[in-house]
């Protein structure tokens, strides 16, 4: 697969799973965050939780079991915590969660996917 289709895929599963948030009473507050330290697909808001969220699509169910590491969660965790600042407030929970999608498939979600020091 080519980057460009790699590239297209990923924002088709971000907007997908923005579709599938906002149906679970999430506000979408961003997309793509990019900052020094990796980006954050989404930034997404439910009362006083901000969860940033890492998409991850891929062409099968099974693929998407290797699709997320503790490697490319402490970078999400990087980016979200220079992000904290620009999206949430004093008492609000801040989290990590991941999308999994493939095919056929209803999103798998993933909250709370990051918890340094566990």
């Amino acid at each position: 697969m080519s980057r460009e289709e790699a590239e297209r895929r990923g924002r088709r599963g971000e907007s997908l799973a923005a579709w599938y948030l906002w149906l679970c009473g999430w506000r979408i507050l961003a997309k793509r965050q990019r900052v020094g330290a990796g980006e954050v697909d989404l930034v997404a808001r439910k009362g006083r939780t901000v969860a940033f969220i890492e998409v991850k699509w891929r062409s099968s169910r099974a693929a998407l079991d290797q699709a997320i590491d503790e490697r490319r969660l402490r970078r999400v965790a990087r980016a979200a915590e220079a992000l904290v600042p620009r999206f949430a407030g004093p008492g609000d929970d801040i989290r990590i969660d991941v999308i999994l999608l493939a095919p056929g498939q209803w999103p798998r979600r993933i909250a709370n996917a990051w918890q340094p020091g566990a």
